[in-house]
């Protein structure tokens, strides 16, 4: 496995661009017709941002969110504009060798203000609803499932898209309430087209999950669930709804996906995943409240985290990462 880098990126501050609105993990540059969008190595769970970065993690989460899009690019447009520093506007090529593998420019785009969420088993916030209501985000689910069991078919689980504290899961009506209240919001009021935004959504979220469920089936990994952004074009923008729909953010990263080692995996047990479920876990058993500031991360977490991300890379694109 390629060496760590010598110091994780905890935050970012580019001279001659803007100041970034930094996310969780991301710093995004705000550059008038594009975003420039910075992976940093920090790592959020529970809502907590913590401490520490886990080194190379924003490179794996970029390089692997490229793949993503361009093996998906059949089934819908991404923002991707340009991946590699030589291709960036002027003021950030002087910034190339802190981007390179982990910034990309995207076209700016209205994002959609939800989660739009597909699960093919049961897990996270889904299992502990499932447990109380015996239903998924109004979803009826059969009696009898466990944890990490498989779902009967995969489902569309949408989730409130939360600047601050937690998401919430919604039921598909209220997804479609609040999408519809977006569009028009945004200047989209001319309509939706024979196919509301709110189906279209739903159907590519399936779509896009099962095309990567099955990519990662054939390299032993189960993709349990996965969410997705999307982002609205201006009217005019080409489709037939007079804007057009981008996956934007993030694909199918361990950040925003749970994967599960095939070899391992079996029903009511937790399973060995490649993603930050290994960070929860810890958290959980630290005695940790989830309401304080959370526990500095050992190193054995910070190196077991990042060996997990690379894993999951390796074995979905079937090469190293450019750390």
């Amino acid at each position: 496995m390629p060496e760590a880098e010598s110091a994780a990126v905890w935050t970012t501050d580019l001279a001659g661009l803007p100041p970034p609105r930094r996310g969780k993990v991301r710093d995004v540059y705000d550059l008038g017709e594009t975003l420039l969008l910075v992976a940093t190595d920090r790592l959020s769970a529970y809502d907590h941002v913590l401490r520490p970065a886990i080194p190379g993690k924003g490179k794996v989460l970029t390089q692997l969110s490229s793949y993503w899009f361009e093996r998906l690019g059949g089934v819908v447009p991404n923002h991707l504009l340009a991946t590699d520093p030589a291709d960036f506007p002027a003021a950030a090529r002087r910034h190339a060798a802190l981007l390179a593998g982990r910034a990309v420019l995207v076209r700016k785009a209205a994002v959609v203000p939800f989660e739009c969420v597909a699960r093919g088993y049961l897990a996270g916030s889904g299992f502990r609803e499932y447990r109380q209501r015996g239903k998924v985000c109004g979803i009826e689910l059969p009696p009898g499932l466990e944890l990490a069991s498989a779902l009967p078919s995969p489902i569309f689980t949408p989730a409130t898209k939360a600047t601050e504290g937690h998401d919430e899961n919604v039921d598909y009506e209220t997804f479609a309430r609040g999408v519809a209240a977006a569009v028009q919001e945004d200047g989209g009021a001319a309509a939706m087209s024979q196919t509301p935004i709110a189906a279209r959504l739903r159907r590519l979220t399936l779509t896009l999950y099962e095309r990567a469920a099955a990519w990662a089936a054939e390299r032993d990994l189960i993709l349990a669930d996965t969410k997705f952004e999307f982002g609205l074009l201006p009217a005019g923008a080409g489709d037939d709804t007079g804007r057009r729909l981008l996956l934007v953010d993030e694909a199918l990263t361990p950040d925003s996906s749970r994967y599960w080692d095939v070899a391992h995996w079996r029903p009511g047990e937790e399973p060995a995943s490649f993603d930050k479920q290994f960070v929860r876990n810890w958290l959980d058993s630290s005695g940790w409240d989830h309401q304080s500031p959370p526990p500095e991360l050992p190193p054995d977490v910070v190196a077991g985290t990042r060996d997990r991300y690379v894993e999951a890379f390796r074995r979905l694109t079937g090469r190293e990462p450019d750390l």
